[in-house]
C-alpha cells in the first residue's frame, strides 16, 4: 500500500507499535512523533492497542481499513487469552465509530460488520499482495528434491489455528486415503506455536487415524524462497477454513498456478470470485473426490488454472492504484 502511495508521488510511511528486525529498515515506531502528522493517516486494525485511541484523535484525514478478527468463540477451547483478546479487538473496533472519515473492509463481508457497527462512509479496499514474491522467488534446489520425489503435494498456508478447521484436512486425507489414492503428502505451511493445545489436538487426531507421520509436514514459518517452492511443487491448495476476512494465500495459490480447492465460507468465495473450486456444504467424502479429480484430469486442472489467472485481473497493480486513488479522492 505505501508503494502504491509513493507511485502516486505521495509521502508515505509505515508505522507501528512492533516492529520485526528484519523490518527496522522500512518500518517506524510509533512513539516517533511524525506518525501524528499526516495528512492523512490509514489504520489498519486486526488487534486491540494503543493505536486506536490515538489514531481517534488524529488532526488529520482518519481511514480505517479493517482486516477482521476472528470470532472468539473458535478459541473457547484452547486459548482462553486469545478467546479474550478477540472480545476486546471487537469493543475496541467500535470505540472508532464516528471517529474515522472513512471505513474499508478488505472486503465486502467486511465491510457488512463496519457497516452494522454503524461506520460511514465504507467501502472496499482488497489487500495489495505482492505477487512477486512467489512467482519470481529463487529457485530453492534443495527443498524442490525433497518435494518432488513422487508423492503429490496438497498444501495449506497460514497459521495453525481453530478458524482454519485444520481437523477437517486430516479428516479429508482419511477420505482420500481410502476412496481416491495413498500417494499422497499434506504440507502447512506456518506458524504451529500460536494456540499449542489446538495443535495438540491436531496430533492426536493423526495418532486416532493413525496416519504416517511422515506423510504429514508442519514446516512452521519459512522465508519467502521456501514458501514459492512449496507453491511451485503443490498440485493443489486446500482451504477448509470457517473463517476467513479475505484470505491471501488463494491469491497467491493462483499466481503460482495452483488449483485451489475451498471451503465456501465468509469472504473465500469472494476472494475467489468464480474461480477454483468452491464447494458448500462441508462434505468430505465429496471434497475427496474433488481434490482427486483437480489432481488427476489434466483437462480440467487446465481450465481451473486459466480461470484462477484471469480472476488475478481483479487485484493488479494497476486495478488497485485506480481504487485507491478513487477512495482517497476526497482528501486531495
Amino acid at each position: 500500500m505505501r508503494d502504491l502511495l509513493r507511485a502516486r508521488g505521495l509521502a508515505s510511511e509505515i508505522f507501528a507499535l512492533t516492529i520485526d528486525d528484519d523490518l527496522r529498515h522500512d518500518v517506524h515506531p510509533f512513539s516517533d512523533p511524525a506518525a501524528r502528522r499526516g495528512d492523512v493517516t490509514i489504520f489498519h486494525f486486526a488487534l486491540p492497542s494503543p493505536m486506536t485511541q490515538a489514531f481517534a484523535t488524529l488532526p488529520g484525514g482518519r481511514v480505517l481499513q479493517y482486516h477482521n478478527i476472528t470470532p472468539a468463540h473458535f478459541f473457547a477451547d484452547y486459548a482462553p487469552e486469545i478467546y479474550r483478546l478477540a472480545m476486546i479487538g471487537r469493543q475496541e473496533l467500535a470505540t472508532l465509530v464516528g471517529h474515522v472519515d472513512l471505513a474499508l473492509g478488505d472486503s465486502s463481508y467486511n465491510r457488512e460488520e463496519l457497516d452494522a457497527l454503524g461506520f460511514a462512509p465504507t467501502g472496499v479496499m482488497p489487500i495489495a499482495v505482492d505477487f512477486a514474491r512467489i512467482t519470481a522467488a529463487p529457485r530453492r534446489p534443495a527443498l524442490e528434491k525433497v518435494l518432488g520425489d513422487g508423492l503429490i503435494n496438497f498444501l495449506f498456508v497460514g497459521r495453525i489455528a481453530p478458524n482454519k478447521k485444520i481437523e477437517d484436512h486430516i479428516r479429508l486425507a482419511e477420505h482420500y486415503k481410502r476412496y481416491v489414492d495413498s500417494h499422497y503428502r499434506f504440507i502447512f505451511v506456518g506458524r504451529h506455536d500460536a494456540v499449542p493445545s489446538y495443535y495438540a489436538t491436531v496430533r492426536a487426531l493423526m495418532e486416532k487415524y493413525q496416519m504416517p507421520a511422515d506423510r504429514f509436514w508442519f514446516t512452521g514459518p519459512v522465508p519467502n524462497a521456501d514458501l514459492a517452492a512449496f507453491y511451485r511443487y503443490a498440485s493443489v491448495y486446500i482451504s477448509l477454513s470457517e473463517h476467513e476476512g479475505f484470505c491471501v494465500p488463494l491469491l497467491e495459490a493462483m499466481a503460482a498456478g495452483v488449483p485451489v480447492l475451498a471451503y465456501g465460507s465468509t469472504a473465500v468465495t469472494e476472494t475467489m470470485g468464480g474461480a477454483g473450486v468452491v464447494f458448500t456444504p462441508k462434505d468430505l467424502e465429496y471434497a475427496a473426490e474433488l481434490l482427486g479429480r483437480l489432481t488427476y484430469d489434466d483437462r480440467l486442472r487446465a481450465d481451473i488454472i486459466r480461470g484462477q489467472h484471469a480472476r488475478l485481473e481483479a487485484f493488479s497493480e494497476a486495478r488497485l492504484q485506480a481504487h485507491l486513488d478513487a477512495l482517497l479522492a476526497p482528501f486531495a
